[in-house]
């Protein structure tokens, strides 16, 4: 039987995110290290010593990932993840999640409550959790409304629809997948921001909640193509920074839902779609400048320019010049 202390993963200097990785036979501290992702947990060590974890986590700024696979004889415990939102997908065993009068158990992600809550697991269990920061995910909430004053309220554990389930899950899986083993491209300020941008607006649209009932707001249609004009000098103007539709619309002095209807009529497009492109474009500007032989690549370039994931900005390039990025490198 042995057991291991918590250890920093192998990554490049540069890798802005905290990875910790852990696993061990023994209770006391595997229940110290649970403790750490979930506030407030309670759980008794098994009297028999029955008790195995493996567990890995990375953490950005205000979005936390982690998984874990459990066996242990003591199947129940409590918890309190006040201040965030967690959402919990079980990937095996069972588990049921029961607070006040409400009880859930589903092998749906959904969100777990707020407050003190209980659970109950049947010996083996596996899951996969992302935590966010709920006053970031609400001010992401305010800033796409446009309403300072909003207040967002979560009023329902599971996804809205099976449509939502996947759309979430996908995010969740680029997020595991493509950008977690990415260190040269989460080193990156764009890349990181859109990380936790592109989770906290997924968990917007995807569980029941208060922004999801707001309205349109009213003469959107009415918008004029010099508000459009606005939108787009200031894309071209900080494509190097952390912006997104909040900050694109608040430059053309709209509201996000009304830039997106007016950039839908005026242009085809979506505000975000337009600056993706005009960031395809400097990337391939700098590509075409870029000397191969000093060690510069495509994956570099790509980073640079927000675009995580070197596969699908392949895709993206190619579909939108006609040819590979690595053929505009070599030119």
């Amino acid at each position: 039987m042995t057991t291991s202390g918590p250890e920093e993963a192998p990554r490049p200097a540069e890798d802005p995110v905290r990875r910790t990785s852990f696993s061990t036979h023994d209770a006391d501290r595997g229940i110290t290290a649970m403790s750490e992702l979930y506030t407030g947990l309670g759980m008794r060590a098994p009297t028999d010593g029955s008790f195995e974890l493996q567990m890995a986590a990375a953490s950005i700024g205000p979005l936390l990932a982690h998984r874990f696979r459990l066996c242990t004889s003591e199947s129940s415990g409590t918890g309190d993840v006040s201040g965030t939102y967690s959402v919990v997908h079980v990937l095996t065993g069972h588990l049921t999640v029961s607070s006040g009068k409400e009880r859930l158990a589903t092998p749906l992600p959904f969100l777990l409550p707020q407050g003190l809550y209980g659970g109950r697991w049947d010996g083996l269990l596996e899951l996969s959790t992302v935590v966010l920061d709920a006053r970031a995910v609400e001010e992401t909430a305010r800033d796409l409304l446009g309403a300072r004053g909003f207040g967002l309220r979560f009023t329902g554990s599971t996804p809205v629809s099976p449509q939502m389930t996947r759309y979430w899950l996908a995010q969740v899986r680029h997020f595991h997948r493509d950008l977690l083993p990415n260190a040269e491209a989460l080193s990156t300020p764009l890349v990181r921001a859109e990380a936790f941008r592109s989770l906290a607006t997924a968990l917007l649209h995807c569980f029941p909640n208060t922004f999801l009932a707001q309205p349109v707001p009213s003469g959107t249609t009415a918008a004029l193509p010099a508000q459009v004009r606005r939108a787009v000098a200031f894309v071209d103007e900080h494509l190097h920074e952390d912006v997104g539709l909040v900050q694109i619309a608040a430059a053309a002095r709209m509201s996000p839902r009304g830039l997106q209807a007016a950039f839908r009529r005026e242009l085809g497009r979506t505000p975000v779609g337009y600056l993706r492109e005009a960031r395809l474009d400097a990337a391939r500007r700098d590509l075409l400048r870029a000397d191969p032989a000093a060690g510069e690549t495509v994956a570099a370039v790509a980073a640079r320019w927000g675009f995580a994931h070197p596969g699908r900005f392949a895709t993206v390039y190619r579909t939108r010049f006609g040819e590979p990025p690595g053929t505009t490198l070599h030119r």
